[in-house]
């Protein structure tokens, strides 16, 4: 398999191979395809500690370094996730927060490692391509939620 010319190489302390194989188990189009391993020491592990993990999450390609405590995650980045219906939306939002993660505001979450998640339902991204009133309301009713409740979206588009 070739590497993809672009990939997203996300900061971990040291649960890289951790995180990844829960993406892989919770999202479709999503794997672990490599783990290696230092092959010397380096200022936060050890020769043979898992360096560098190669994955995918819904198909984008993904480098997870266990680079130590230096840095950490942050909503500058995240990752959004589309989803189809309610039963989509909780199954994802309660994946993540229900493995020690982290509500947030209008579709945010956090996964126990920090990396933060939005979870939005096509519903609410099409009310928005719509413009106008009907934007509007969609977008004043997410305000008021954290995961997003597909109905009220719904519901609001209508006026």
């Amino acid at each position: 398999m070739a590497t993809a010319k672009n990939t997203i190489c996300l900061w971990y302390d040291k649960d890289a191979e951790a995180a990844a194989r829960f993406y892989a188990a919770t999202f479709p189009d999503s794997k672990v395809t490599a783990v290696h391993k230092a092959p010397s020491d380096y200022p936060s592990g050890k020769k043979g500690d898992v360096l560098t993990v190669e994955f995918t999450v819904c198909g984008v390609p993904c480098l997870g370094l266990n680079g130590g405590t230096a840095f950490k995650q942050t909503e500058a980045f995240s990752f959004q996730i589309a989803t189809d219906d309610q039963a989509e939306t909780d199954r994802y939002w309660n994946a993540i927060v229900g493995n020690g993660g982290q509500e947030s505001a209008c579709g945010w979450c956090k996964d126990k490692w920090g990396l933060s998640w939005q979870i939005t339902p096509r519903v609410l991204t099409e009310a928005l391509a719509v413009g106008g009133d009907e934007a509007r309301r969609a977008f004043e009713a997410m305000m008021d939620m954290r995961k997003i409740d597909v109905a009220k979206i719904a519901a609001a588009r209508k006026g």
